[in-house]
């Protein structure tokens, strides 16, 4: 259960970093000597220097320390009558009446580059498992046709998560911050695959198994999707928070050259070639 220690900053002392991490101005403990994974996983302590208040949840609004106003488009009108949990999901109600049926989602999945095999298997994923739950909002009895709920998404949160949406479907700046000062051990602005998984695992908790199964889906999906020389990218998922990056990747592949980021056939059949040749050397 424990998250691979050796993929985190290591502190002899288990004291906080004035430098990095801009604990000089806190005038309490952020580590405890006791448990070394509050020395390890540290808090982005700097945040307020960027992000007004970023303890505070922002109902409609992603924000980071890079983009302390959100995203351009999620500040319209109607975008702003809707959660940022609800703004993600929204690229999949495309003709906006709130329920996201599993063809909708089929859809989606295909229109981001996904193949038929992974958009069947999201499908069944995704309206199998947060339907009923999203249903809640408006009726006890389960949805025969698999919808998923636009108005009680917030209702499809589970446990196991990075805690950047609140149990409302808000966005909590801290929580963000706190995945890339914790994870992003080179402070690159990024992710990788295998940082990735130990934020997944360091985040796990007890006897929750479909929180487990849930966060590796979605940021196993994420990778697929964001990532760049192995990378996810701290604006890139910032934006898949509020879904504007969908609609970007789809605008994309419909124009000009296409998505230049993700994981394609193409890579796989490449990462095989450079693998069967560092084995014949």
């Amino acid at each position: 259960m424990a998250t691979h220690d050796s993929m985190a900053p290591n502190s002899a002392s288990g004291a906080s970093s004035p430098t990095a991490h801009g604990d000089d101005a806190l005038t309490f403990d952020t580590t405890a000597a006791r448990c070394r994974q509050t020395s390890q996983r540290r808090q982005a302590t700097d945040a307020d220097a960027f992000i007004p208040k970023p303890a505070i949840a922002r109902a409609n609004l992603a924000v980071s320390t890079a983009a302390p106003d959100g995203s351009p488009e999620s500040r319209g009108q109607r975008m702003r009558q809707h959660t940022v949990l609800q703004q993600h999901v929204l690229f999949w109600d495309r003709d906006g009446d709130g329920q996201i049926y599993p063809w909708d989602t089929y859809v989606g999945f295909r229109d981001l580059g996904f193949n038929v095999l992974f958009s069947l298997l999201a499908t069944v994923v995704i309206n199998g498992n947060f339907s009923y739950p999203t249903r809640l909002a408006v009726s006890w009895w389960p949805d025969p046709l698999f919808r998923v709920y636009v108005g009680g998404i917030h209702k499809a949160k589970h446990g196991s998560d990075s805690g950047t949406y609140d149990k409302e479907g808000r966005f909590l700046p801290q929580m963000f911050e706190d995945m890339f000062s914790k994870w992003d051990v080179h402070r690159s602005g990024s992710l990788s695959g295998r940082e990735l998984w130990h934020m997944i695992k360091g985040n796990r908790l007890a006897a929750d198994p479909f929180g487990w199964g849930a966060a590796i889906f979605e940021f196993g999906t994420t990778w697929l999707l964001l990532q760049k020389d192995g990378r996810v990218s701290k604006e890139d998922l910032r934006q898949t928070y509020d879904g504007t990056i969908f609609w970007k990747i789809k605008e994309a592949r419909e124009h000009g050259k296409g998505w230049d980021k993700g994981f394609w056939p193409s890579d796989l059949v490449a990462l095989g070639q450079r693998r069967w040749k560092a084995h014949d050397k």
